[in-house]
């Protein structure tokens, strides 16, 4: 028997759910993250002003697009990415010493102290095991503001080379404040329904259904990500080529029309991502889709894909090197992205849940969700 599109997108629901962080583990990351927070907020930091450091989570974890990694084949630890912004003068200070301070405040912490990983590139990372029912790795990212940015929310973070420090550009908050932009219509739509249905199968995590947080609840753009990102991580493994994060997100942020169904806004996303791959063969866009695109390949072979809050960092810089090997890939995971999920048309039910579980490597087919009743979210 054939599927409905109504029916294949809950299935969808279904798998991205099983991909989600939990609300008892999101609420873990929270307890974690804040009291790092607490810890980092009490050190003594020589000539910041304003008081102490402004904490506050970036990335997957900010957008709602968090997604269960997998590695090797197998589910890994989730990745929290924290921002600690120190009030210091960039111009009075240096990376290596703003990356020090962080850790060598981190390093006081007895607890830790001994969860401390070596020192990242650009941040510290605290491992929290499975045995503390967590799960996770905590990143800590030094930084200060940067009066140079393009906006007043701009940071500059430390960036480790061999044995030397330098600066590197970023904004999260004002990254945060973009794609927040473009999934507010959706997000209106679903916050009610979602927050009760969260509380009411994670009633032991949230009493109330006002105590379920905003950053639980999932849009079909926020859904179509997590989608995307697992789909890459099964497919193109730990290809260094892979498609980053970064630009699943942007591009799909950029792509999404409020459609009120995850299938919908996959499908949508993915036809006009995949229209892209005409630049390769030196024809030009429809003019429509050329008008709103953020992907341009220059005469001299260069791709560009736009911060589209720091106009200056451009997200596909490595894109032509050796011989466009990230942007090959990148189409070509597309192709295995639009045949594993998005067409359907001509399969049977069966067939079409069968295929999109086994390309997002799901152990607990979504399949029993839907024939067995609700479940509830897994701890």
């Amino acid at each position: 028997m054939s599927i409905s599109i109504d029916e294949y997108s809950g299935f969808l629901n279904k798998l991205a759910e099983d991909i989600d962080i939990p609300p008892s583990k999101y609420k873990d990351a929270v307890d974690r993250y804040e009291a790092v927070g607490e810890w980092l907020e009490g050190g003594i930091y020589p000539e910041a002003c304003n008081g102490g450091p402004d904490i506050y989570p970036q990335g997957s974890f900010r957008l709602g697009t968090v997604t269960r990694p997998v590695r090797s084949g197998e589910p890994s630890d989730y990745d929290i990415d924290l921002v600690c912004e120190i009030p210091l003068s960039k111009n009075r200070t240096d990376p290596g010493s703003v990356k020090r301070m962080v850790g060598d405040r981190l390093k006081r912490n007895g607890r830790y102290g001994r969860m401390l990983d070596g020192e990242g590139k650009r941040c510290w990372t605290l491992a929290y095991s499975e045995e503390e029912d967590c799960g996770f790795h905590l990143d800590v990212l030094p930084s200060v503001p940067d009066p140079q940015g393009s906006r007043h929310t701009a940071i500059a973070i430390t960036n480790r080379r061999d044995s030397c420090y330098e600066w590197s550009a970023s904004d999260p908050k004002g990254y945060a404040g973009w794609f927040d932009v473009k999934n507010n219509v959706a997000f209106g739509m679903v916050r009610e329904k979602q927050k009760g249905l969260i509380q009411s199968r994670a009633p032991d995590v949230y009493a109330r259904v006002e105590d379920v947080p905003d950053q639980l609840v999932r849009t079909p753009l926020q859904r179509a990500i997590q989608i995307m990102k697992r789909h890459r991580d099964v497919r193109c493994g730990d290809s260094v080529h892979a498609p980053i994060s970064i630009i699943i997100t942007t591009l799909s942020a950029y792509f999404y029309q409020d459609e009120p169904d995850l299938y919908s806004a996959l499908r949508n996303i993915v036809a006009k991502l995949a229209a892209h791959v005409v630049l390769f063969e030196g024809r030009t866009l429809e003019p429509d889709l050329a008008a709103v695109s953020p992907i341009k390949l220059t005469p001299d072979g260069r791709w560009l894909i736009g911060n589209p809050v720091n106009p200056e960092e451009n997200f596909a810089d490595r894109w032509r090197e050796g011989n466009h090997a990230r942007a090959k890939k990148f189409f070509r995971w597309l192709d295995c992205l639009r045949k594993d999920i998005v067409d359907i048309t001509a399969r049977d039910r069966s067939l079409a849940e069968e295929t999109a579980t086994a390309a997002l490597g799901v152990r607990h087919p979504a399949i029993s969700l839907r024939r067995n009743g609700p479940k509830p979210w897994r701890g």
